[in-house]
């Protein structure tokens, strides 16, 4: 019961069918130009798993972990091509879990490597009893009591900075903030939408700002952000943002035109103001990989540049799904 050999080869027997198919023909070039190292468990609690892995050689677009829950349900989490660590939240304590790292190109998995990991007990009396032993030994030698202290001294350290905003619009906000001491796994983001419903943005320890695309406008959102260290939340700080009104420079751009248009110096003033957002195309959207349960999509920008990108779409219960993507990214796998 605790190998769970159920979950396991469901993930291991799709990469078996799908690198005979994918390799071959790539494995001359591009697959052995990246190479994925060991995937390695970094940090364990009882509610979440820090795993970190290298790359031995090449590089990778993008990286996708892949894992079943405690009820045995598959979860897909994409990671930017430059991580090299993840922290995966929301386990449930002592169960044991198998994580498939896949490494992308071009949409395509060209590298996997994979790892078991146990959460720890999510029990509170556990703990105490072997402190209390050492307790009772360290007593007659001071210098070991503190060393327990300076175990849990670390997480402390490191500090948040003000979380400021960088930029609003009527449907995102850009957020940007710092670190004056110490250093993070990882950070959460998290508010509420327009109907109330939490959402939590999961973001890179590297990171120092972020986009939140897919808000309404008008509109005022508390946004909390958490700095993780070994999946536990050390710090946060908040700010509130009111997005701003719908745009409306349409109507009184007709009105503009018009009275312009004996003034021929006014009319390039107004379109300036007007075409940046116009000069940003979008090529087309293409399908680069289909799997039986996740799709690789690509894209191209003719002209112009996006803040970030949002792709959306309905699961087979026709529920709304919505996926952000970092502006620079021209590709994404969905799970």
């Amino acid at each position: 019961a605790a190998e769970e050999p159920e979950e396991l080869p469901l993930p291991t027997e799709e990469l078996q069918h799908e690198k005979p198919q994918t390799e071959p023909p790539a494995s001359e070039t591009t697959p052995a130009q990246s190479v994925l190292q060991d995937l390695k468990v970094s940090s364990v609690n009882p509610s979440s798993v820090g795993l970190q892995w290298s790359v031995l050689e090449g590089s990778f677009d993008s990286f996708m972990l892949q894992y079943r829950d405690a009820q045995g349900q598959p979860q897909a989490l994409p990671i930017d091509g430059g991580s090299r660590s993840v922290t995966v939240p929301g386990l449930s304590p002592s169960h044991r879990y198998r994580f498939h790292l896949y490494g992308l190109r071009g949409g395509k998995k060209i590298d996997h490597v994979s790892t078991e990991a146990v959460t720890a007990s999510d029990k509170p009396e556990e703990p105490p009893s072997p402190a209390v032993d050492t307790q009772t030994e360290a007593l007659p030698t001071e210098d070991n009591q503190p060393e327990h202290p300076q175990t849990e001294v670390p997480p402390v350290r490191a500090v948040l900075g003000e979380l400021r905003v960088s930029s609003v619009t009527s449907s995102s906000v850009g957020l940007q903030w710092s670190i004056p001491q110490g250093s993070f796994d990882s950070f959460m983001l998290q508010y509420r939408d327009a109907q109330g419903q939490p959402q939590a943005l999961p973001i890179d320890g590297g990171s120092r700002s972020v986009t939140v695309p897919g808000l309404s406008p008008s509109r005022r959102y508390r946004f909390h952000l958490y700095g993780l260290q070994g999946g536990k939340r050390t710090d946060r700080v908040s700010t509130d943002v009111v997005t701003d009104k719908p745009e409306e420079p349409p109507s009184p751009a007709v009105d503009t035109q018009t009275e312009a248009l004996p003034t021929e110096d006014n009319q390039p003033e107004h379109p300036q103001t007007e075409v940046p957002p116009v000069r940003a195309v979008l090529g087309e959207l293409r399908v680069s990989s289909v799997t039986s349960s996740s799709v690789g999509l690509q894209w191209s920008i003719p002209q112009g540049s996006f803040d970030s990108f949002m792709l959306q779409y309905r699961d087979a219960q026709g529920q709304p799904q919505a996926l952000p993507i970092d502006g620079g990214s021209r590709s994404v796998t969905v799970p």
